[in-house]
């Protein structure tokens, strides 16, 4: 049975948005394929890894005939599709179990598995929070603070980013117990009832993937145990993590005496350079803030050193203290400001990084003993 036939680029587009969340190796072998839903409208490529699920649909003219489902392996299909050349024309068709796909003088027979076996997330129960927001915003919140993510930490609830509605706004929050980055949007929501919820870690790194750098609309729906955010043909439902955020608004400080502003990309640098004779096992480097001065030094066990020194307006009680020099590089990574104010108290008081002349972006660190 003839599924469909189209440009190599039609299929290869939604293939490669679902097959993000795949893993190579599973417990269940059908978790390794995509499942392929052919109606009279679209021929829709599925993935799951049983907490997230994503849908697109390929825009193809197809034949007539009856709706068809099937599951075949996701990187051997998606393997094929880009070994194809550019512009070529391929066919999908079923016949005897097997998935045939031709182009030119290409043929290939992948074996299926029943559609039936493949695990569906079920839809969510309950109320919904719906709301919609520019892609480009979403996107950009979840860049301001997804780095600060924690990984298999086993507070579980640190491993994904909070997400919190209230309202006109739109708050995420990332922690890792070491540093935390908060920031936040306004939102067409409606005035809609606080709600809070945990994203997952996987969903936040695919979503921020899959989201484009455009205005056009994401649809959110936000339940007690899911997340749906709709766009631009793609369909990405994940569930939530069960557990309470720690309260973040407790560890931001907010009367720290010594403020200094600098250059982004000015620091960024220094940090950049002085991180060379860091170590993997130690990351540290020392701030030393003076009258008009802050030196950045850094040594490491073979007794080599790096000394950086930008100026700085400041006027008061010298400090030294010591981060861990990825922290930093992270947040100046990933801000798009000309400059960055940083806030300090005593040498083991965590530091405020903020953007001057905005209160939607807070980043708190941690020091470290050097």
């Amino acid at each position: 049975m003839n599924l469909l036939k189209t440009s190599r680029e039609t299929l290869l587009k939604p293939l490669q948005a679902v097959a993000g969340i795949i893993e190579r190796r599973h417990t269940l072998p059908i978790l390794s394929n995509v499942l392929l839903v052919r109606s009279s409208e679209r021929m829709a490529f599925v993935a799951t890894d049983i907490e997230i699920e994503i849908t697109a649909a390929a825009a193809a003219e197809l034949p007539g005939g009856e709706d068809r489902s099937l599951t075949v392996g996701a990187r051997k299909l998606l393997d094929i599709l880009r070994a194809l050349p550019e512009g070529a024309e391929v066919g999908l068709a079923l016949s005897d179990k097997r998935l045939v796909v031709r182009s030119g003088r290409s043929r290939f027979q992948l074996q299926t598995l029943p559609p039936e076996d493949f695990p569906r997330l079920a839809p969510a129960e309950g109320s919904t929070t719906s709301f919609e927001v520019p892609q480009k915003a979403l996107k950009g919140l979840l860049a301001l603070v997804q780095y600060a993510m924690a990984q298999q930490d086993i507070r579980y609830y640190l491993n994904g980013l909070l997400l919190l509605v209230d309202g006109e706004e739109l708050r995420v929050v990332a922690t890792d117990g070491h540093r935390l980055a908060v920031a936040t949007r306004p939102v067409a929501a409606g005035g809609v009832a606080r709600q809070e919820l945990i994203l997952p870690r996987k969903t936040v790194l695919e979503l921020a993937k899959l989201l484009a750098d455009t205005d056009d609309p994401v649809a959110v729906e936000l339940s007690a145990t899911q997340a749906r955010f709709r766009f631009g043909g793609i369909l990405l439902a994940s569930k939530l993590v069960d557990g309470k955020f720690p309260d973040y608004q407790r560890v931001i400080p907010t009367a720290h005496p010594k403020r200094l502003t600098m250059n982004r990309q000015t620091l960024g640098a220094a940090l950049q350079r002085a991180a060379i004779l860091t170590s993997d096992k130690f990351r540290g480097v020392r701030w030393v803030l003076g009258d008009g001065t802050l030196r950045i030094t850094c040594s490491n066990a073979e007794q080599e050193e790096a000394q950086e020194e930008i100026e700085v307006d400041y006027r008061g009680e010298a400090l030294d203290i010591g981060f861990n020099v990825q922290y930093l590089l992270d947040v100046l990574n990933n801000l798009d400001c000309e400059a960055v104010e940083v806030a300090l108290g005593d040498a083991n008081s965590s530091a405020l990084m903020t953007v001057p002349g905005r209160s939607d972006f807070k980043y708190v660190v941690m020091p470290m003993r050097i």
